[in-house]
This record gives C-alpha cells, sequence and structure tokens, in this order.
C-alpha cells in the first residue's frame, strides 16, 4: 500500500517554477529612457542658459570697451597723474621733488586760495537756487497756459542760453555790464541812473554780476527739466487737490514738489558742479579780478599750473576741488535715493 503511493507521487509532474515579474520602471528609468543618450533635459538647458548669458556679457562689454577706453585714458588716467604729482614740487619741465602733504597743507592756508574756495561756494547761490526757484517758478507758469505758439516760443526762448557757448556769453554780457552798456542805458532809461556803475570793476558788484551770468544761462535749463517733469505727473493729483479744496500754493507743494523730487536732484547736483568748477565766464569776463573778488578755484588753477609754474600745487588745489565737489553732490544723491 505504501509502495503504490509513492510510485503515484513519484508518476505526479513537479510544478514549474513561477516567472519572475518585471520591476515597474522608476522615475529615473523614465528619465534616462526620455533623454536618452544625451543626458538630462534639466543640466542640458541650464548649461544653454548659461551660454546664452555669457553671450550677452561678452556682446555688452564689447559695446561698453569703447567708452570705458577713451574715460579711461582722459578722466581716471589724468586724475591718477594729478594725484601723484600734487605730492611734488615741480614746475612742469625740471626735476621734481618729494613735498609730501606741503601742498595741501598750502592750499589751505594761503588766503588766495581760500578766497577762491569762498568765491566759488557764493557762487553756488546764483548757480543753483536762483535758477532752481526761477525755473520752478517758470515751468509752473508755463504748465497753465494753453498749448500754443506762445508757449512753444517760451521754451525756445528759455533754453536758448544753454546752445550759446559760455565764452560768447561772458563777452556778449561785460559789453552789457559797461558803464555805457545796455545796464546802464536801461538804468538811466528808467530814471535809475544814479545806481549806474561798471558792474564788473567794483569789488562789491563783480561777483554777483558774474553770478547773474550763471543764473541766466541755467535757468533755461532747469525750466525745460522741470517743466518735462511736470507732464509726467498725474493729473488725477491735481484733481484731487483741488477737490479738497486746495489753493494753487498748497498744490504746488503737495503734488507738483513732491513729484518733482528727482528733477530737482539732479538739477542740483549739475548747477553746483558747475558752481564749483566755473572757469569760462569769469575767465573772459573779469579773469577774477578786481583784486581777488571773483577769484574761483578754476582761475587759481590756471593761474598755478601755466603762470606760476607750480604744477604740484595746482593738482593739489585740483583734487581738494573735486573732493570738494563729491562732498557737495553725494549727500544730495543718497538724500534722492532715500526718499525713493
Amino acid at each position: 500500500m505504501i509502495d503504490d503511493v509513492r510510485r503515484h507521487e513519484a508518476r505526479r509532474p513537479t510544478p514549474a517554477a513561477p516567472k519572475p515579474t518585471a520591476a515597474a520602471p522608476g522615475p529615473s528609468d523614465n528619465g534616462a529612457h526620455a533623454a536618452g543618450v544625451g543626458g538630462s533635459p534639466r543640466r542640458s538647458g541650464r548649461s544653454s542658459a548659461q551660454g546664452e548669458a555669457r553671450r550677452r556679457l561678452v556682446i555688452g562689454w564689447l559695446f561698453v570697451l569703447p567708452a570705458l577706453a577713451f574715460f579711461c585714458t582722459f578722466v581716471i588716467y589724468p586724475l591718477i597723474t594729478a594725484v601723484r604729482y600734487s605730492f611734488y614740487s615741480w614746475n612742469g619741465i625740471g626735476a621734481s621733488t618729494w613735498a609730501g602733504i606741503d601742498n595741501y597743507v598750502r592750499v589751505f592756508t594761503d588766503p588766495e586760495l581760500l578766497i577762491s574756495i569762498v568765491n566759488a561756494l557764493v557762487l553756488i547761490v546764483f548757480f543753483t537756487v536762483i535758477p532752481v526757484a526761477s525755473g520752478l517758478a517758470l515751468a509752473t507758469l508755463i504748465r497753465t497756459m494753453r498749448p500754443g505758439p506762445f508757449a512753444a516760443i517760451a521754451r525756445t526762448v528759455l533754453f536758448l542760453p544753454q546752445i550759446i557757448p559760455l565764452v560768447a556769453a561772458g563777452i556778449a554780457w561785460s559789453w552789457m555790464y559797461a558803464q555805457t552798456g545796455t545796464i546802464n542805458t536801461i538804468l538811466d532809461s528808467v530814471g535809475l541812473g544814479f545806481l549806474a556803475r561798471s558792474w564788473l570793476a567794483g569789488f562789491g558788484t563783480a561777483l554777483p554780476a558774474v553770478g547773474l551770468i550763471g543764473s541766466w544761462v541755467l535757468t533755461g535749463l532747469c525750466t525745460i527739466l522741470l517743466l518735462t517733469g511736470i507732464g509726467k505727473i498725474d493729473t488725477s493729483l491735481y484733481e484731487a487737490a483741488r477737490l479738497d479744496g486746495a489753493g494753487w500754493w498748497r498744490e504746488f507743494v503737495t503734488v507738483t514738489l513732491p513729484g518733482l523730487r528727482r528733477e530737482i536732484a539732479v538739477l542740483v547736483t549739475i548747477t553746483v558742479i558747475a558752481a564749483l568748477s566755473s572757469f569760462d565766464i569769469i575767465y573772459t569776463t573779469t579773469k577774477g579780478g578786481p583784486g581777488n573778488s571773483t577769484l574761483v578755484p578754476g582761475i587759481s588753477i590756471f593761474r598755478l599750473a601755466f603762470t606760476q609754474s607750480e604744477v604740484g600745487l595746482a593738482s593739489a588745489f585740483g583734487v581738494v576741488l573735486l573732493a570738494l565737489v563729491l562732498l557737495a553732490v553725494l549727500p544730495i544723491q543718497l538724500l534722492a535715493r532715500e526718499r525713493d
């Protein structure tokens, strides 16, 4: 019996081994299959973006290089050379000797050089305060005019001094300021002949007279730039101010002035630099006289370098003038950015 059971079991076929199931493809397999031999599409896209950015950077530098070369040649290199010369005593021809900071000490102790700095600071009133204030008033007035030929003529007349060379403007105004010039003729015609004088020859009137020339030149620029800025202010702000019952002064203070903050900062920067570096108008009208009443740093540097052959001192004064310009301009720029 037992033998029969054993024979039956031996005759039964053995079950086949189960077939292994195929593993589900993972994310990496799908990525590799999609990418093929070339690699990951994310990596290839990143490399192409980097290549495009590098190409744009190279093209940008190619456009910038000509201007950068001129700037380094005519600004950076002369500035470095002037700083180097400022530490030497040199007449421009012979051998130079080391002077250390003696030239800078002389700049701040020489009365004549200090007078030129004070005169330049006084000119800021005529080159900055008067043109910007006049420009605000004129721009506000022109904005109220109806568009037409009169407004266009006003803009043209105001901007005309900007296209006149400063040398020509200085010569023309020196004729007008003469004893028999236009200014005194007008004073005589209106019964103020007792005020007539040679304006550029008086110690007390020469600097204001020269400053008014600068005011005349810069007022047009200030007016046009401020007029353009007023045109960018949203008109709904003016309408809202009028609905609130604001008068023209309140409207000017609350709407116009805040809207012209950037333009005013730009104009103050330009005019302050013009005041501190003034040369053309003063050289063609008074040459720094009478005495030192209209002497400015530009005239002093010219005299030191080309008349008195003190190149080291002139270079030191130029560096000091650059420092004065930066001290006057940088706070204005920082204040404008903080308010923005």
